[in-house]
């Protein structure tokens, strides 16, 4: 590397990464698109926004066990900010640091410049077989079930949880994976939205397009989020047994109980927190 890109990179993301075994092929790639280079970059950015902008707290890490591992929590914030800062976390705060994958909407990775970005720093497009194959591995995913339904919420609905897709718990039976749950705080008040925009967003090929303080009235400095004070609780593992391809039914009573955890977990933040910003 230049001294210029020397400067980019986190002292501490670089010696946490250095720690991380990565089985990549000739041209840096790993067979999911992680380019451990770019990685590095991206953790460097987004450690110096968790320590001096975000200043993540985080709270019960350690509950996160070793091995495969599905992080499971609620969604918000128009951008995936809460994602980040927990894969920040992981990287830095677990012992032994970990290198987390998050499954993000395809839609996000058709992004231009953005969804290669994320892609080379270790996302993946939220496929079953993808996942199951990171898993068998013994690797971190994080899974957000929410999707965008979650991460597009407006307002009067922040911090309530909408509905939870299957698809994770599916994948935590067929591979034997303990499920780790947790929330954020902090998220729902980096960029308010006080309205969905639906007929443009479809227009654009958006899930959503937010209406909030700054957006769109101040065009791409609007989309800038605001430094709100973020914390992240995780609980106890929970491991689940069944049948992968049960009935939705079976399904359900097994996501809700995650879904119950976590709900817990956001009130826990709540209540504690002192202020949006502190």
């Amino acid at each position: 590397m230049s001294a210029l890109a020397d400067q980019l990179v986190d002292a501490e993301v670089d010696a946490k990464m250095r720690q991380i075994p990565t089985a990549v092929n000739e041209y840096g790639y790993d067979s999911w698109g992680l380019h451990p280079g770019t990685a590095r970059y991206g953790y460097s950015l987004f450690a110096r926004l968790y320590r001096h902008y975000w200043r993540v707290q985080t709270y019960g890490i350690e509950r996160v066990p070793p091995g495969r591992v599905l992080l499971i929590g609620n969604h918000s914030g128009q951008l995936p900010i809460d994602g980040a800062m927990v894969a920040v976390a992981m990287l830095l705060e677990a012992n032994p640091p970990r290198l987390c994958r998050a499954m993000v909407e395809r839609w996000f990775t058709t992004m231009p410049l953005i969804g290669q970005f994320i892609q080379r720093s270790g996302a993946i497009v939220g496929d079953p077989l993808n996942c199951e194959r990171l898993l068998q591995k013994g690797e971190a995913i994080l899974v957000f079930p929410e999707g965008a339904r979650g991460s597009g919420k407006v307002w009067k609905d922040r911090y309530k949880l909408v509905r939870f897709g299957l698809g994770f718990m599916r994948l935590a039976l067929a591979t034997n994976t303990p499920i780790v749950p947790f929330g954020v705080i902090g998220g729902e008040e980096q960029a308010p939205s006080f309205a969905d925009f639906k007929p443009l967003a479809k227009l654009l090929g958006m899930p959503y397009f937010p209406i909030t303080p700054t957006f769109p009235w101040l065009g791409v400095l609007g989309m800038i989020p605001f430094p709100t004070k973020y914390r992240i609780y995780f609980g106890e593992p929970l491991v689940f047994r069944g049948d992968p391809d049960g009935r939705d039914e079976a399904i359900q009573r097994k996501v809700d109980r995650v879904k119950l955890e976590i709900r817990r977990l956001i009130d826990r933040g709540l209540e504690e927190r002192e202020g949006v910003f502190f």
